[in-house]
């Protein structure tokens, strides 16, 4: 057993986009297996936007990363060593031991898998958070029915892709929203999205009005900024918005000019339509999720939910795989093979 653990920390606090000189790789003795405890030893690391946030010392749903502290986030990791009696070592387990080779657990936060039931990757994206966000978002606030127009944002990313299926097999018409052709090729051919619109082209109001003749029953929102702006027009009356990121926004360090408020017409847009926007956290809706692997893991092996992996190898290139993540450049779930 290697008698190091490489990890990586927060080393300052970015302020606007994240740069490689706000990570810093460490090696650190491997830690001691305390009495009813456990070693993991990571394989795939998962990299979510969310991230970005707890970067930040601004009031949020979570407190922020100390500056030395480990960088958060689930991984898929081996018991190496187990000294607790609910554990054994080689067991496969879904973890939040974050940015690292090795942690220590108590057994409480971990969620074993089975690596012969799909591949253990999943357990970070399409049968992970961000499938269960999709999940959870789109049954408990955007409830579609047959028929209803769904547009999703980030439609070729973890949770979006997920959002447009599952829209799908609720009988509704699924529209993606994703950046550049490619794109919105896989969204419409591989994950069979009824149409997809590219937010980067000129015309995209109106490519999306085209797409969306009867208006928008549900807005699944992970993007905020010009795409909402594209989207609000559309919303009908009694629409549903699932809250589930603002990825535009999430290295602004100011609300902006006031020239750039949107809040005034998105509030009137809100009242006149009677819509119905709703933020969430997919451990709202924690009790569901039996439920949900039980159903996810039929639809893959039928054939009627689909995902991509963006596997990036290496745990010291996860710094510039997240500043990616936040610009766009991944395609399908990030993920890092440790």
């Amino acid at each position: 057993m290697s008698q190091t653990n490489r990890r990586i920390v927060l080393a300052l606090r970015p302020e606007g986009p994240p740069k490689p000189a706000n990570f810093r790789l460490e090696e650190a003795p491997m830690p001691e297996v305390p009495n009813d405890h456990v070693l993991l030893e990571a394989i795939y690391l998962s990299l979510d936007p969310y991230m970005r946030g707890r970067m930040s010392d601004a009031k949020s749903y979570a407190d922020p990363i100390a500056i030395g502290d480990v960088m958060v986030g689930a991984t898929v990791s081996r018991i190496k060593q187990s000294r607790n009696r609910d554990w054994k070592e080689g067991d496969i387990v879904v973890a939040y031991s974050g940015w690292q080779t090795h942690a220590i657990s108590d057994g409480s936060d971990l969620r074993r898998i089975d690596p012969h039931a799909a591949p253990i990757s999943t357990g970070l994206g399409v049968l992970g958070m961000t499938g269960f966000s999709a999940y959870a978002g789109l049954r408990n606030i955007g409830r579609p029915k047959p028929g209803e127009t769904v547009v999703v944002a980030a439609a070729s990313g973890a949770v979006g892709s997920v959002v447009g299926q599952l829209a799908r097999i609720d009988g509704a018409r699924a529209i993606g929203i994703a950046g550049g052709a490619e794109k919105c090729a896989f969204v419409k051919n591989e994950l069979g999205f009824d149409a997809a619109i590219d937010h980067r082209d000129p015309n995209f109001a109106r490519q999306l009005a085209e797409a969306c003749p009867d208006g928008i029953d549900v807005y699944f929102e992970n993007v905020g900024g010009a795409v909402w702006d594209g989207v609000m027009p559309l919303l009908n009356n009694f629409a549903r918005v699932p809250l589930c990121g603002m990825i535009s926004h999430y290295n602004d360090e100011a609300l902006g000019p006031p020239s750039s408020d949107r809040l005034p017409s998105s509030m009137k847009v809100i009242q006149q339509k009677s819509i119905t926007v709703r933020g969430f956290m997919n451990v709202e809706f924690i009790e569901q999720q039996p439920t949900f692997l039980d159903e996810a893991a039929g639809w893959i092996a039928d054939g009627r939910l689909k995902y991509r992996e963006d596997i990036v190898d290496g745990l010291e290139h996860a710094p510039t795989a997240f500043i990616g993540l936040l610009e766009g450049r991944n395609f399908g779930k990030l993920i890092v093979r440790v």
